[in-house]
């Protein structure tokens, strides 16, 4: 079997496949095997001639070649066991001890033996991959020290002194390491060239099998290699890509922006993208049609030179996106003219029900009143009917006038300074009566002195109406409406809170939606338009503010609205502290559990 090892060695050394086809680690495996196969024959051709010096009373030589079969069998040992990192170490030390017995025989410094083992040095540096592989210059500092002691009489010379014999010998062994070096030269030059083409082959079957087209340009912008998809992208074959043809494709209107990134690319070796559109080709007559690609360049940076090689390229067909996006807009725009024809018409319709709704009003004011004469008890009752229902119906159409100047952007905010404490009684007095029917308890805390607020005030009054409203109309009946007050920085704080019914989380995120209610259809318990927070949103916005709402079902509602003091062009921020959390009750809890499906969006 060894046999066998051995011819299959030397059939693939000599007759084997073609060093440009085989693997780098392959290649690297033979160039080990030859060397231990040359070390193997050079030691067994000199073994005869160390013999014969032996028969003449020098037995250093024989020691030497006796040394060195060992140890060139020891490496054909260890490539059979594919230890080639053991192996190279054989070769080296067979080397290194010729080369210092050369160098112990020679007196002088610089000779053969020192060159040898220079050689020795290098052939471990280029082959080895073991982080010890410096130790290998262990081996010329061994040969100068066996010369230097040689030569200064500390070390013996067993060798005879210099002849004709010997240097024959001693240019045999030369020719010998550097035949090893030279084949070891040769086999890692081709490895590496192996290697380029193996990374050459895999990036180019790895370019031809991606989806997006792959394009190469030169420093200059020209293009020297384009992928096969890109052929396939434009419908085109690969050949009328070349020269200007790639350019041509590209739609005129897009052709600067084009170059502009081409020019950001290699000019000032920026990774650019650009979306262009470009032609292609129709499928079975059919007209060309333009797509829209994105293009992603890549500088290739030269490290030594800091100049750009090439840049690579990356073309991607983004034509559904682009589609879906114009869906979008025109979605967008769509949505826009709908909002703005809704604005209109809530504007026109409440303009137009407001007239006839103030005489209503009007009148059944007066009619109650007696202006015209006594009523009846049932005409006095009937009168108040229609003028409750009456002003309720001119609330609505009032907040859909000012949702709808909120939203066109007309609603002008008159900034006057005011105090804030003014606010509280006008607004109590409206929301009083409704919580004095249900037993609602309304508790006011501010500070005994505010600053100055600098605000729209017809405008932070029908925010504290409708803040309170919904507080009354969401609370249980003889629960309590917290309203409270405080400056906070430069911010004045507007706190108010109840222990109603609360809200859902999806419900608390969606709060400024106008009509937003969470009870749809009949039968909804709460009356509203769902218009009141929406229009305290879009108030406290006008004034630079901030608003906050903290719910949860069954644990009552905070309201809490951030404005600068010193009006809506101030600087703002800061971070919101409500004045009240709500914390349910065992009673608030039991109400929950019992109206639940009242829960209703404000």
């Amino acid at each position: 079997m060894r046999n066998r090892f051995f011819l299959s060695a030397l059939g693939k050394l000599f007759t084997g496949p073609k060093w440009a086809s085989a693997r780098p680690d392959v290649l690297l495996k033979q160039a080990l095997l030859f060397n231990s196969l040359l070390m193997l024959g050079a030691v067994a051709i000199a073994y005869p001639v160390a013999f014969y010096m032996l028969t003449q009373g020098l037995s250093a030589p024989a020691v030497l070649v006796t040394a060195g079969l060992a140890l060139a069998a020891l490496a054909l040992v260890f490539h059979m066991r594919r230890a080639f990192e053991w192996e190279l170490t054989c070769q080296v030390v067979l080397i290194t001890l010729v080369g210092s017995a050369l160098s112990l025989a020679d007196p002088d410094i610089f000779d053969f033996g020192l060159a040898i083992t220079l050689m020795a040095t290098l052939m471990a540096l280029l082959m080895s991959q073991s982080r010890r592989k410096h130790l290998a210059w262990l081996a010329p500092v061994i040969a100068i020290a066996m010369s230097v002691g040689g030569y200064a009489g500390h070390i013996p010379n067993p060798f005879t002194q210099n002849g004709p014999d010997w240097l024959f010998l001693v240019v045999t062994v030369y020719l010998a390491a550097a035949l090893v070096v030279a084949v070891t030269a040769n086999r890692l030059n081709t490895a590496a060239l192996v290697r380029g083409r193996s990374n050459l082959s895999t990036f180019s079957l790895l370019v031809e099998s991606v989806k997006d087209a792959v394009v190469r340009y030169g420093a200059n912008g020209s293009i020297f290699f384009l992928s096969r998809s890109a052929a396939d992208l434009f419908n085109c074959q690969r050949y009328e890509l070349d020269g200007n043809g790639f350019f041509e494709r590209v739609h005129v209107m897009d052709r600067p922006a084009y170059l502009a990134a081409l020019s950001d690319a290699s000019k000032r070796g920026l990774h650019t993208s650009v979306e262009v559109r470009m032609r292609r080709d129709g499928e079975g007559g059919k007209a060309a049609r333009f797509i829209w690609v994105e293009l992603s360049l890549s500088p290739v940076i030269d490290d030594a030179e800091a100049e750009v090689r090439e840049i690579l390229g990356i073309i991607r067909d983004i034509s559904d996106r682009k589609q879906a996006e114009g869906k979008l807009e025109k979605a967008r725009v769509d949505a826009e003219e709908a909002s703005l024809a809704k604005s209109r018409f809530l504007a026109t319709v409440g303009h137009e029900l407001r007239t006839p709704l103030n005489a209503i009003v009007g009148f059944s004011d007066m009619m109650h009143a007696g202006i015209g004469g006594e009523p009846s008890p049932q005409h006095k009752e009937y009168a108040a009917l229609i003028s409750q229902s009456g002003h309720h119906l001119l609330d609505v159409v009032n907040m859909l006038l000012d949702m709808s100047k909120i939203e066109a952007g007309k609603f002008e905010v008159q900034a006057e300074p005011f105090m804030p404490a003014s606010l509280i009684e006008p607004c109590t007095q409206i929301v009083d009566k409704a919580a004095r029917d249900r037993g609602i308890a309304l508790k006011v805390e501010i500070p005994a002195a505010l600053p100055t607020l600098v605000a729209d005030e017809r405008a932070c009054r029908q925010i504290l109406i409708n803040l309170l409203s919904n507080a009354v109309k969401f609370s249980h009946d003889g629960g309590v409406v917290r309203l409270a007050m405080k400056r906070q920085g430069k911010m004045l704080l507007i706190s108010v809170s109840d222990s109603g019914i609360g809200m859902k989380p999806e419900t608390v995120s969606r709060v400024g939606e106008p009509f937003l209610q969470a009870q749809d259809g009949l039968t909804r318990r709460y009356e509203g338009t769902g218009l009141g927070l929406s229009i305290v949103k879009g108030l406290v916005g006008l004034h630079r503010g901030r608003l906050d709402i903290a719910s949860a079902p069954g644990m009552g509602t905070t309201v809490s609205v951030l404005l600068p003091l010193d009006g809506p062009e101030s600087t703002h921020g800061g971070t919101i502290e409500p004045l009240h959390t709500p914390r349910p009750t065992p009673d608030d809890e039991t109400k929950w559990l019992q109206d639940e499906k009242r829960s209703a969006a404000r």
